[in-house]
């Protein structure tokens, strides 16, 4: 008996259903879409909570996570342009750091010596025309060398993900919500050439070794006692370089950066 009588017969005459890699992705039911990327949020919550300070649970990020693919797995559409796991990505991490965002574990006092240690840095460095050092900054701000290294690794534990979070404009949403306008081009807030281009020259202008930390920390994703090897120094001095880079990054892209 032939095969194709035998498929027949088995099945009853019905035709054959479509294999699922043959349905479009907005074609396939929620729940369906969900369950199968259940997994990706996991990933990236594990990937996020390994660069965040220790009181961030990630069991509060999978949740935060789920909520974001829920709601990409609502608001896709084919005709955007990316596929499904590429935008719900960014819909899952952005409701993940928005979520951590939100509940607001940085003391004000970190917040406000980020905001004196990106002033002193701007305008040492506008005065003089060159990378302000430790010395500088913490003589500018009328304390101890010491404290000042402590100030910078608070900065760097604040910042931690704030490559993740900072875009253009004056406004203080998060990807998540840039993520739900339905404008043309709903990742333009979060691609910004003019932003991703500033940023690029600030990094590449960075002082040799702040640059190799950001690289290693952000391109290589080492964590601080990795790149410390590799260095040969400390992990609190690759957070105290860490958090230097990010407060004169700051301090250089103040344009494009919402204030604290």
């Amino acid at each position: 008996m032939r095969a194709s009588t035998q498929y027949s017969s088995a099945n009853h005459g019905k035709p054959t259903p479509p294999a699922d890699s043959d349905v479009p992705v907005d074609q396939i039911p929620q729940h369906e879409l969900v369950m199968r990327h259940a997994d990706l949020v996991k990933r990236i919550a594990y990937h996020l909570v390994s660069r965040m300070p220790p009181n961030v649970e990630v069991d509060d990020l999978i949740q935060s996570g789920m909520i974001g693919l829920l709601d990409a797995a609502q608001h896709y559409s084919a005709t955007k342009g990316a596929s499904f796991e590429t935008y719900a990505g960014i819909r899952i991490r952005g409701a993940m750091l928005d979520e951590v965002r939100k509940s607001d574990w940085t003391p004000r006092s970190v917040h406000r010596n980020m905001r004196a240690m990106t002033e002193a840095i701007r305008r040492l460095e506008n005065a003089s025309g060159r990378d302000a050092s430790g010395g500088d900054i913490a003589a500018a701000l009328g304390i101890s060398i010491e404290e000042y290294h402590k100030h910078l690794q608070d900065a760097a534990s604040c910042r931690l993900f704030s490559f993740e979070q900072v875009g253009p404009g004056d406004d203080d949403t998060s990807p998540l919500e840039h993520a739900h306008d339905e404008r043309p081009g709903p990742f333009d807030n979060i691609q910004d050439e003019g932003f991703r281009a500033a940023l690029a020259t600030a990094i590449e202008a960075l002082p040799g070794r702040e640059k190799l930390v950001l690289s290693l920390y952000y391109d290589e994703e080492m964590n601080l006692r990795e790149i410390g090897e590799v260095l040969e120094v400390s992990e609190s001095r690759v957070c105290q370089i860490h958090g230097q880079a990010l407060v004169r990054l700051r301090a250089r892209l103040g344009e494009w950066l919402a204030p604290d």
